[in-house]
C-alpha cells in the first residue's frame, strides 16, 4: 500500500485531537437522544411531552455544535499547512465552545428551556409558562459564547488567507478565473478554506446580532423586533453554519485523495467558479425556509428556489467527478479513511436529491414541515459531513502509523452505512405520510416508520461507538512516534 504521509507537525496533529475527539462524542450522545425521541414516538418507551421538546432542542442544537467544532478541526489541520494560523484562537475557540454547551444544557435540564434550536421571537420570551427569563438567557447566551468562539478562528483564518494571498479574491482564485497566474500557490483546501470562512462570519453575525436582541427582549420587554426579520436572521445563520460542515469536511478529501493515488487535486477555472458560486448562493438560499410564510417578499421565495436547485450542483458536481477521476484506474488500496471518504461523497450526492425536491414550492407547501426535511438532512450530515469526521479520525491514526481497522471496523462501517441508510429511509417515507417533523405523539399510522428508524439508530449508535473507541484508544500515542524520531534524529546528527 502506497505510504500516506503529510507536513502537519506533531504539535498541530496533537491540537486537533481533543476537539476531535469531543466533537464526536457529542455526535454519539446526541445519536443517542435521537433514538429517544424515535422510541417515544414509535411507542416503545413513553416520556413526557415537557422533555421530549427539551431533548428535541438539546439534538438539534448539539449535532450541529458538535459537527462544527470537529469540522474546525478538520480545517485548521490541513489549512495550517500553507497559511500560519493562530494556535491560540484556535484553543480558544475549543474553551468557548465547552463554556457555551455548559450554559445551552443548564438553559434546558435545569431552567427548562424547550424552544427548539430555531428560538423564534419572541418564543424565547413568552413560553406559556414552560421556562422563565433564567433558561432562555442561559440558552440564548450559551449560543452567543458558542458563536464568538467561532467567530474568532474564522476571523484568524481569513487574517491568515489576507496575509499570504493579498485578499480573500485572490484566495478564491479570481486571477485564474481570468486568465492570470498567481505567484502564491493556491491548492484546493485554500479555496474552500476561504469560502467557509466568508460564508460562517456572515452566518455567525447574522446570528450573533439575534441572539443579542432577544436577550435584551427578555430583559427589556418594550424592546421589539421584527418578526419576519428576526427569523430570517435565525434561519441565515442556522442554515449556513449548518451546512458549512460538509465544506469544512470536504477539505480533508482534496487533501487525502492525491496522496492515495499518486495524482494532484487540480485547481482548473471550473473548479473555482464552482466554489464562488456556491460562496454566493449558499448565503443567499436560506428562504427555501421560509417559503410557507406568506409574509417574505415574493421575490425572496423565488430567488430561493431558484437558487437552491443551483447551490446544489457546482461545488458537488467539481468534487464528487473530481474524486471519481482521481480513483479511477489509480491502483488505489482501500482502508478506513479512504473507504469513509468515498462513501461521504455518496452521502453528500444522495443527501442533495430530496433537498431540492423540498426547495420546489408546491412540495414544500405540502413536506417541509414533515419528517422529510430531516430525512434529507441526515442523509447529508450523517453519511456525507460526520463520514468525513470518522474519516479524519482514521487517517490521523494511519499517519502516525498506528492500528488502525480490524474486522470489527470493517464490520462497523457496513453497519454504518446500511442503517444510517435505513434511518433516511424511516424519516424520508414517514414525511411521505405527512409526519410532523416537531410532534412528541405520533398517530398509530405514523408508528412503523418511527421502530424501524429507532432500530436502525441503534446500528449507528454501535458503529459510532466502534469508531471512537478506535480513536480514543490510540490518542494518547498521537504525535509521539513521530516526537521520537526527531528526538533521534537531533541526537544523532
Amino acid at each position: 500500500m502506497r505510504p500516506i504521509t503529510d507536513t502537519v507537525n506533531s504539535s498541530t496533529r496533537k491540537s486537533v485531537v481533543f476537539p476531535t475527539l469531543l466533537g464526536s462524542v457529542l455526535i454519539l450522545l446526541m445519536m443517542v437522544v435521537g433514538l429517544i425521541m424515535l422510541l417515544n414516538q414509535g411507542k416503545l418507551i413513553t416520556i413526557s411531552d415537557g422533555f421530549f421538546y427539551k431533548i428535541m432542542t438539546l439534538h438539534g442544537t448539539g449535532m450541529i455544535g458538535a459537527g462544527a467544532l470537529a469540522g474546525t478541526a478538520i480545517m485548521y489541520y490541513f489549512t495550517s499547512q500553507y497559511i500560519k494560523l493562530s494556535k491560540a484562537i484556535f484553543v480558544s475557540n475549543i474553551v468557548l465552545s465547552i463554556l457555551g454547551v455548559v450554559m445551552v444544557l443548564i438553559g434546558i435540564f435545569v431552567f427548562d428551556f424547550a424552544a427548539a434550536w430555531t428560538f423564534l421571537y419572541p418564543l424565547p420570551a413568552i413560553s406559556g409558562g414552560m421556562w422563565g427569563a433564567a433558561g432562555a438567557v442561559f440558552y440564548l447566551g450559551g449560543m452567543t459564547v458558542l458563536g464568538t468562539g467561532f467567530l474568532l478562528f474564522y476571523l484568524d483564518t481569513g487574517r491568515a488567507i489576507i496575509k499570504k494571498y493579498g485578499n480573500l479574491g485572490n484566495a478564491l482564485g479570481w486571477p485564474i478565473i481570468f486568465g492570470k497566474t498567481m505567484k502564491e500557490e493556491l491548492p484546493p483546501a485554500i479555496v474552500a478554506g476561504t469560502m467557509v470562512t466568508i460564508v460562517n462570519t456572515a452566518a455567525l453575525v447574522s446570528g450573533a446580532s439575534v441572539l443579542i436582541m432577544s436577550i435584551i427582549n427578555i430583559f427589556n420587554p418594550s424592546f421589539t423586533m421584527d418578526p419576519l426579520l428576526s427569523k430570517n436572521l435565525i434561519y441565515a445563520f442556522g442554515h449556513i453554519f449548518a451546512n458549512s460542515i460538509i465544506y469544512m469536511g470536504v477539505i480533508a478529501v482534496y487533501e487525502i485523495f492525491p496522496k492515495y493515488t499518486g495524482r494532484p487535486w487540480k485547481v482548473y477555472g471550473n473548479f473555482l467558479i464552482a466554489w464562488n458560486a456556491s460562496t454566493l448562493f449558499t448565503m443567499i438560499i436560506y428562504p427555501h425556509h421560509l417559503l410557507m410564510d406568506f409574509a417574505v417578499p415574493k421575490w425572496m421565495l423565488i430567488l430561493g428556489q431558484v437558487l437552491s436547485y443551483a447551490n446544489g450542483l457546482p461545488v458537488l458536481v467539481v468534487t464528487a467527478f473530481g474524486a471519481l477521476q482521481i480513483i479511477f484506474r489509480s491502483g488505489i488500496k482501500w482502508d478506513m479513511p479512504s473507504t469513509l471518504f468515498f462513501m461521504s461523497m455518496f452521502g453528500w450526492v444522495m443527501g442533495v436529491v430530496p433537498a431540492i425536491i423540498d426547495a420546489t414550492i408546491a412540495i414544500n407547501h405540502v413536506m417541509h414541515n414533515t419528517k422529510w426535511v430531516p430525512g434529507h438532512f441526515h442523509m447529508y450530515m450523517g453519511i456525507g459531513a460526520v463520514a468525513m469526521i470518522f474519516g479524519f479520525m482514521y487517517y490521523v491514526l494511519k499517519v502516525e502509523g498506528l492500528k488502525m481497522s480490524s474486522y470489527l471496523d470493517k464490520l462497523s462501517f457496513w453497519v454504518y452505512l446500511l442503517f444510517f441508510a435505513g434511518l433516511t429511509f424511516s424519516f424520508l417515507y414517514s414525511g411521505k405520510l405527512s409526519a410532523p417533523r416537531r410532534w412528541s405523539q405520533h398517530f398509530p399510522e405514523w408508528v412503523p416508520a418511527d421502530q424501524l428508524g429507532a432500530v436502525a439508530a441503534i446500528g449507528i449508535i454501535f458503529a459510532t461507538s466502534v469508531f471512537i473507541i478506535r480513536f480514543a484508544v490510540s490518542a494518547k500515542q498521537i504525535g509521539t512516534q513521530k516526537d521520537e524520531k526527531e528526538t533521534k534524529e537531533k541526537l544523532y546528527a
